[in-house]
């Protein structure tokens, strides 16, 4: 009996959690889709020191219009796969959640 594959998004306390798949060195940082049940995001920094993370929690937080500090990496520190909360108003950001996938 196989698992459920675990939703792209998910309404956890006050915030979201994310499936991500990183894509460090691009030429530009953008949402580009969905790939192997997570939300693809292309970031222009080096996975290197830390940098892609930064830039991870910086774009998303520009993304949601939520402060740096309300996003953090929940698991996947040194793999392109990513869990991200993202704190706030659950109901606001899944609808922009919903809005950022529909256009991907």
């Amino acid at each position: 009996m196989s698992r459920p594959e675990p939703a792209l998004c998910s309404v956890l306390g006050d915030g979201i959690v994310l499936l991500l798949h990183i894509q460090p060195r691009a030429s530009k940082n953008e949402i580009c889709g969905i790939q192997d049940n997570a939300l693809k995001v292309r970031l222009t920094s080096p996975p290197v020191d830390g940098a892609a993370n930064k830039l991870c929690r910086e774009f998303l937080a520009d993304l949601f219009s939520v402060p740096k500090s309300a996003v953090e990496i929940v698991s996947g520190e040194t793999s392109r796969h990513k869990r991200v909360r993202v704190n706030g108003d659950p109901d606001r950001l899944k609808q922009l959640f919903d809005r950022i996938t529909r256009q991907a």
